[in-house]
């Protein structure tokens, strides 16, 4: 797509639109991801965020607390009287 080429984006009766195939490929845009919206005047403005990988940053702090737990040579029943002690408080 050219700098002065223009498509029009409907949008659906539930405010949904489409960024066309040349704006995608070009943007890198891929199904699923997030973007803010900014009001500005006369529109809004689209900003792709990145989300956090929720998952894989847990798996990776539990992967650091276990090999803490293990070089602490912290049983499993450490744990679990640790959590009785924090309950009773």
């Amino acid at each position: 797509m050219k700098e002065n080429d223009i498509e029009l984006v409907k949008m659906s009766e539930k405010g949904q639109l489409v960024v066309p195939q040349e704006i995608r490929e070009s943007s890198n845009l891929s199904p699923g991801e997030r973007f803010v919206a900014f009001p500005i005047q006369n529109g809004v403005l689209f900003k792709k965020v990145d989300m956090p990988k929720v998952k894989l940053d847990f798996e990776s702090l539990a992967k650091d607390i276990e090999s803490q737990f293990k070089k602490n040579k912290v049983k499993e029943s450490d744990v679990e009287g640790a959590i009785k002690w924090a309950r009773k408080r």
